[in-house]
């Protein structure tokens, strides 16, 4: 129960994003701008302090991600299966299709620091930025022949990837940042989480499509429920231990990111559909999350 309350805050930032946007009127312009400070500067710095400082264990990035994949994996097949009893237009069920294996960095990044530290943080960075592209790719590849988008430039410029791969490169370079550069990064750092998690809370949108209720559940009980499942027990399967199993299921536990709306609405989809299975997983997760995280403190 104990390792569960420390979410708390991170989840309390949720919902003051949403208060503040509600009542304090400033804008979809002002959210945008702080959506993309967090996504391109301080979520990058974020990630590089905490790999650079932490010691890497390349042996056991092999299980780790095999079982991060396998996850995703899952849920696109558990995805897939409504659209043998549900019938939806196409572009709607592929802009759906999207919140079965998703998922949220900013809840990553802070989850993982909140519960581990800068090992946590370095951990799930690593899971991130390799699972971020094939999320894209298969996202793209659903909603393809309905618009256009330049995924791999996309992928080029995912600021999550570029922080994770510069981490990587410079600690096993051997770079030790001076003072003044780890105290720069550190703010930086400091101010993603609180920052993201508002930007989290202000884009819930609780408006819903009529008719997707059944595929709805589905969806968020997938993506809550089965992934951490089966990333519990491939895990095992594979050996994972301690802190890399942790996160591994943690990371598979996530709600759905919020750029699956992005890459919806994009594409010419279903974006209203998308934000409200969005807003639901990321609600139901305050409950979810913590009841993995204490079976995972046990």
């Amino acid at each position: 129960m104990n390792t569960a309350l420390l979410l708390l805050p991170d989840f309390a930032l949720i919902l003051l994003g949403a208060a503040l946007r509600r009542w304090m009127r400033l804008g979809d312009h002002f959210w945008n701008g702080v959506e993309k400070l967090v996504y391109f500067i301080f979520f990058p710095a974020l990630l590089v302090n905490a790999i650079v400082k932490t010691p890497l264990d390349l042996g056991a990035a092999l299980p780790l991600l095999a079982t991060a994949f396998a996850a995703m994996f899952g849920g696109m097949l558990l995805g897939l299966l409504p659209r043998y009893w549900v019938r939806l237009p196409p572009l709607v069920f592929a802009s759906v299709f999207q919140c079965a294996y998703r998922f949220n960095s900013y809840i990553a990044l802070a989850v993982a620091g909140m519960l581990f530290g800068a090992p946590g943080i370095a951990t799930m960075g690593l899971i991130v930025g390799a699972a971020v592209p094939l999320a894209n790719l298969v996202s793209v590849w659903m909603l393809a022949r309905h618009g256009e988008v330049g995924l791999w430039r996309e992928v080029a410029r995912n600021p999550l990837i570029w922080g994770t791969l510069t981490g990587f490169v410079l600690n096993l370079g051997g770079f030790v940042p001076p003072h003044a550069l780890q105290a720069f990064l550190g703010r930086l750092a400091d101010a993603s989480i609180a920052l993201g998690l508002i930007a989290v809370g202000a884009a819930l949108r609780l408006e819903g499509t009529p008719g997707l209720r059944g595929i709805s559940v589905w969806l968020v009980a997938v993506k809550l429920l089965a992934l951490p499942l089966i990333a519990a027990t491939l895990g095992q399967v594979l050996g994972l231990q301690g802190l890399n199993y942790q996160i591994v299921v943690l990371f598979a536990a996530l709600p759905t990111a919020s750029s699956a709306y992005i890459l919806a609405m994009r594409m010419g989809g279903d974006g209203r559909s998308v934000a409200w299975l969005i807003s639901a997983t990321t609600l139901v997760s305050m409950l979810t999350l913590p009841v993995w995280a204490a079976w995972l403190s046990h």
